[in-house]
């Protein structure tokens, strides 16, 4: 089980709130996030390894492609952050931006660039 400090660590940063805001809509994999970001793959890969380490976001292997999900709360602190990820971080503007150029990216059909 992660600590809450670890938890609210985790939420402290930009990218990782936009990363978790996309995760709330469905699994994605980097090159999805880099299209809809416009963030470098590092930069996108760097957080999605630091939210795996909070125990946050959760790993599945398809052949070379890597789709990341939310992960199951490990406990009430957990969960409650999620609820916000779900639903009050939404009404934040730079998410809200994000959601919207979400709705409108065409599917990425992942290749060997998807790790």
């Amino acid at each position: 089980m992660k600590t809450p400090d670890k938890l609210f660590k985790a939420f402290s940063d930009a990218t990782r709130l936009r990363l978790l805001n996309l995760l709330a809509q469905r699994d994605h994999c980097v090159c999805e996030f880099q299209n809809i970001l416009r963030v470098p793959q590092p930069t996108i890969s760097r957080h999605l390894a630091y939210l795996r380490r909070s125990g946050l976001v959760e790993v599945e292997r398809h052949g070379k492609m890597i789709m990341y999900s939310l992960a199951e709360p490990g406990n009430e602190v957990h969960a409650a952050l999620l609820r916000c990820v779900r639903g009050c971080f939404q009404k934040v503007d730079f998410l809200q931006r994000d959601i919207v150029r979400h709705k409108k990216a065409k599917p990425i059909i992942c290749k060997d660039t998807c790790r």
